[in-house]
């Protein structure tokens, strides 16, 4: 829901989806724009196949699921208004590049990263534009039994990566 807010999505907004996987984001934003377009990126069949079933279970008619491997699968999709980034295989630079390109002057693009390492591949990818985004690290525990209490037990924690596309910046029109 955090990386959803932070997109900043209206009702008309063209949304990518890389790493698409199940589909619960792309699902998400497509009923936050509902008079827009969320083309879904998926490399992994199995993934596609969900992402499909999920939309189709939740009326999501405007989900458009791509079985493909970013960036190249995003060559041929419309501009977006907002990007979202929550997988790469390992492409997060080349994503993020293709992703400040093709992204409408003004658009976001939000990236989550788990790892130390594509943490410091969205900082250096976002660098390499002179784009400073706002970063928030989320930390969430869960309660777990512990004889006769509870303590908290941490889930991974995520940082999210949100910038603007800058209106004079170069790219898509």
């Amino acid at each position: 829901m955090l990386s959803l807010a932070a997109m900043q999505l209206r009702n008309d907004s063209v949304v990518w989806d890389v790493g698409a996987a199940s589909g619960s984001v792309a699902i998400e934003a497509a009923l936050i724009a509902a008079g827009g377009t969320v083309w879904a990126i998926e490399c992994d069949a199995e993934g596609v196949a969900h992402a499909e079933e999920n939309a189709r279970n939740h009326g999501a008619d405007n989900v458009r699921v791509i079985h493909g491997m970013a960036p190249d699968a995003l060559a041929e999709l419309p501009a977006p208004d907002a990007v979202f980034v929550g997988g790469s295989k390992g492409s997060l630079a080349a994503i993020i590049e293709r992703a400040v390109l093709a992204l409408r002057p003004g658009g976001r693009l939000v990236v989550n990263a788990i790892t130390m390492e594509s943490v410091q591949q969205a900082h250096d990818a976002f660098k390499a534009h002179a784009i400073t985004p706002e970063v928030t690290l989320v930390n969430i525990s869960r309660a777990v039994p512990l004889a006769r209490y509870l303590r908290y037990e941490a889930l991974n924690p995520i940082h999210i990566f949100a910038a603007d596309k800058p209106r004079n910046a170069k790219g898509s029109s």
